[in-house]
């Protein structure tokens, strides 16, 4: 009695062959990254003495980071918000239905490109050389890295709109600018709503680490303490980290639920 098989006796000769193949590839990358086995061995307890030198954190420091937390959800606001106003008409334009010419498609869909392939860390690296180290800096960098995600969702949504309201709006005699307040702007709010508020959730994590290379922040008052060695506080600046961003995800969430 012939059997039922899957595979083919050549389609499992492939697979096999294609995950001998991939596991080539990933010990020839672990063999390429230099890896220093005598320090991976010693790795566990090289973090039981770390999180002992952590816990309990020095809740006498609180009051020093009321500030610097504050500065990091500002520069998250206030990026978000320069982001979603340059981000309105790279989407316009990057959409297929509502650009002016493949020009100004190109444009668009290279502005996209360009803000979400460099790390917002490198940008403020590069807004510090600008504007000088600081919050200002860390929000400039916030916003140029989220103008491409932010435009890129907005362009997806314009491009899927009802097409029938369009050709109604346009039916009656308006103009360009009457059509696109009128026949696109109400189908795609909710879109922009949603991709705003999770955007915002999105950089208040970026913002947090951002003071690391002097952009402000709390990852500023973070990086002092790692160097200073002083574990304790670092404890206390990772937890409140921690439940910030906690917050701002359950924030996010019931909020996108709202509008959308």
């Amino acid at each position: 009695m012939r059997q039922w098989q899957r595979f083919t006796p050549v389609q499992r000769a492939v697979r096999v062959a294609g995950r001998l193949a991939a596991a080539g590839v990933m010990l020839w990358a672990l063999r390429g990254m230099g890896i220093r086995w005598e320090f991976v061995a010693t790795a566990p307890a090289q973090v039981r003495d770390l999180f002992g030198r952590m816990f309990p954190p020095d809740w006498g420091f609180a009051g020093e980071i009321v500030d610097p937390l504050i500065q990091t959800i500002n520069i998250a606001t206030l990026g978000t918000t320069m982001a979603v106003l340059f981000s309105i008409p790279v989407a316009f334009l990057a959409a297929r239905n509502t650009t002016f010419n493949w020009a100004t498609y190109a444009f668009g869909r290279v502005v996209m490109s360009v803000s979400r392939s460099v790390d917002s860390l490198i940008w403020a690296l590069i807004f510090i050389v600008v504007v000088g180290p600081g919050s200002l800096a860390g929000a400039l960098a916030i916003a140029v890295r989220s103008i491409g995600f932010v435009s890129k969702l907005f362009a997806e949504g314009i491009e899927e709109i009802d097409r029938g309201q369009v050709e109604a709006v346009t039916a009656t005699g308006a103009g360009r600018f009457q059509v696109l307040i009128y026949g696109i702007v109400p189908q795609i709010r909710p879109i922009f709503a949603g991709v705003c508020i999770y955007r915002w959730d999105i950089n208040i994590r970026e913002s947090t680490v951002l003071g690391i290379v002097g952009a402000g922040g709390i990852g500023f008052v973070l990086n002092t303490a790692i160097l200073g060695l002083e574990w304790s506080r670092v404890g206390l600046i990772l937890l409140v980290i921690l439940g910030v961003v906690v917050v701002s995800e359950v924030l996010s969430a019931y909020l996108r639920k709202r509008v959308t």
